[in-house]
């Protein structure tokens, strides 16, 4: 028992050391600890075993892409080694050696390993086994609408029927297989989505584009994401849909992500509106924007929220409106954007938004003292 624990006492040292060398970009130091580390494979509890290899496998990948003397060949190596060593773990790390090869610009090799991840099977299939075949697959289709984008670029224009046009169409159809199988699982699948949907538009089958783009926004099986509502918008923009329909996707967008720098577009389209309700709606949309500090200093959002309150100004319950928006806002919003720094920093650097906030100041704040009131410097 005691021989067990200064065993394990003794590699947790090692570890302690290996991870002060990484931290301070001592490479080799590390590789060399690194050495005695592995050790711990040999440990007989089989609770711990496959934490222990996936931190050696880690560290060494670690260390390796770092280490100024490292070579292809012994990344490769290392990557072989750790994959045998532990069934739990070869999808996974056949997923990163794929990545490694790809920054190395190594296209074919990459996309051999995942073929040969593809096929790899060990056992009953497990839910978690499943899944990762399932995203080599969609990496796979990814590399595939890669070479289709660089046979597309050096494809004949001139003749349709030619070979190239065919081994283009082929890779289009071995892409499609797996992204549209990915799609289907709830999950956040934005480069797969955007490589199907450009192939998809380029062979102008646009229904399906939209299909894809829609129900990948719209599905509440898959998490909440922002940028399933951009490609959906600007897809639905690129093909001329009428603003009715923009309108809805950024409404929805607004909910997500009330900062998004959309929000200015959806602003535009509500004050264009001749429905009732628009401007007062496009005023709620533009002081959430400016509730976040990154667009303070925005001359267009002031701008528009300034073309917003002038037409809010031709009905008679204005002020109302106005109030009911600013008044959770009136102890903050000042020291946000109209504070004496403000308006000399403004003054000096941005005239033309110091003039805009100087008229909104008694409408946004009125009764109070701040530093737009007063001259410009």
């Amino acid at each position: 028992m005691d021989k067990e624990t200064g065993f394990r006492r003794s590699v947790q040292m090692c570890l302690e050391h290996i991870r002060e060398a990484m931290l301070r970009h001592r490479w080799q130091e590390a590789a060399d600890y690194m050495a005695s580390y592995p050790q711990i494979l040999e440990d007989r509890n089989g609770a711990t075993a496959v934490p222990y290899k996936e931190v050696v496998w880690r560290i060494c990948t670690e260390i390796l892409h770092h280490h100024p003397r490292a070579t292809m060949e012994s990344c490769n190596i290392t990557y072989e080694r750790m994959k045998h060593s532990g069934v739990k773990l070869y999808l996974t790390i056949c997923l990163e050696h794929c990545f490694h090869l790809l920054l190395n610009g190594q296209m074919e090799e990459a996309k051999q390993q995942l073929s040969v991840a593809e096929s790899w099977r060990y056992g009953k299939e497990s839910a978690t086994q499943h899944h990762k075949v399932q995203l080599i697959q969609a990496y796979r289709s990814l590399l595939d609408y890669i070479i289709w984008c660089d046979k597309r670029r050096t494809r004949s224009k001139n003749n349709p029927f030619d070979s190239d046009h065919q081994d283009l169409h082929n890779y289009f159809r071995q892409a499609s297989v797996h992204l549209q199988e990915i799609l289907k699982s709830p999950g956040v699948w934005d480069p797969f989505i955007l490589s199907y949907v450009e192939m998809l538009e380029f062979y102008g089958d646009h229904v399906e584009a939209l299909n894809v783009l829609n129900n990948y926004a719209l599905n509440k099986r898959f998490p909440p994401n922002p940028n399933a509502h951009v490609f959906l918008y600007q897809f639905l923009k690129r093909h001329n849909t009428p603003e009715k329909k923009l309108i809805k996707v950024l409404k929805n967008l607004h909910v997500l992500v009330p900062s998004h720098e959309l929000m200015l577009e959806y602003s535009y389209f509500l004050l264009q509106s001749e429905k009732i309700g628009d401007s007062q709606k496009a005023l709620g949309v533009l002081l959430e924007m400016l509730d976040f500090a990154c667009w303070r200093s925005n001359l267009d959002v002031w701008r528009c929220l300034q073309a917003v309150v002038q037409d809010l100004r031709l009905r008679d319950d204005w002020e109302r409106i106005v109030q009911e928006q600013m008044a959770s806002r009136q102890d903050w919003w000042p020291v946000l954007h109209f504070t004496s720094f403000h308006a000399a920093k403004d003054s000096k650097e941005n005239p033309k938004l110091w003039k805009v906030k100087s008229s909104l100041l008694k409408i946004l704040c009125p009764g109070r003292t701040l530093g737009y009131s007063g001259k410009k410097r």
